[in-house]
């Protein structure tokens, strides 16, 4: 008898960890994904980008751009309005970064000198 339970208890859990599989899968497929910039990538002028897009929570920004000359910084929104780096803030510098959108407003900056307040920054409020 105790058999019979056991093999009732694997099978309630391999359908929990089937649906939770099932869920991130979902997740997943309904994420979208957006190139920062356009085809033009990541660079000056991207500040209006986002006008008329509606983002989510999950979402995928991709920031392309020459990694020698640009890189990407997640910041709050004093930095994004300042232009200056805070104090841990996370900086890509792959070239080809892809950065998952958070619930809220997201700000992310180049912080060579010069390149944010020439528009390389972008603000995404994603719901």
């Amino acid at each position: 008898m105790s058999q019979g339970r056991g093999s009732a208890l694997s099978l309630v859990l391999v359908t929990v960890i089937s649906l939770l599989c099932l869920l991130v899968l979902v997740e997943r497929a309904n994420a979208a994904t957006y190139t920062v910039g356009g085809p033009g990538g990541w660079t000056f002028n991207t500040d209006t980008w986002p006008s008329g897009k509606r983002f989510r929570a999950g979402d995928v920004l991709i920031f392309n751009y020459d990694s020698t000359n640009h890189n990407v910084v997640a910041v709050d929104k004093s930095g994004y309005n300042s232009c200056k780096t805070p104090a841990g803030a996370k900086v890509f510098s792959s070239g080809k970064d892809q950065i998952k959108l958070a619930r809220g407003q997201n700000y992310f900056i180049c912080n060579y000198p010069g390149h944010c307040a020439s528009g390389m920054k972008v603000s995404i409020n994603a719901a």
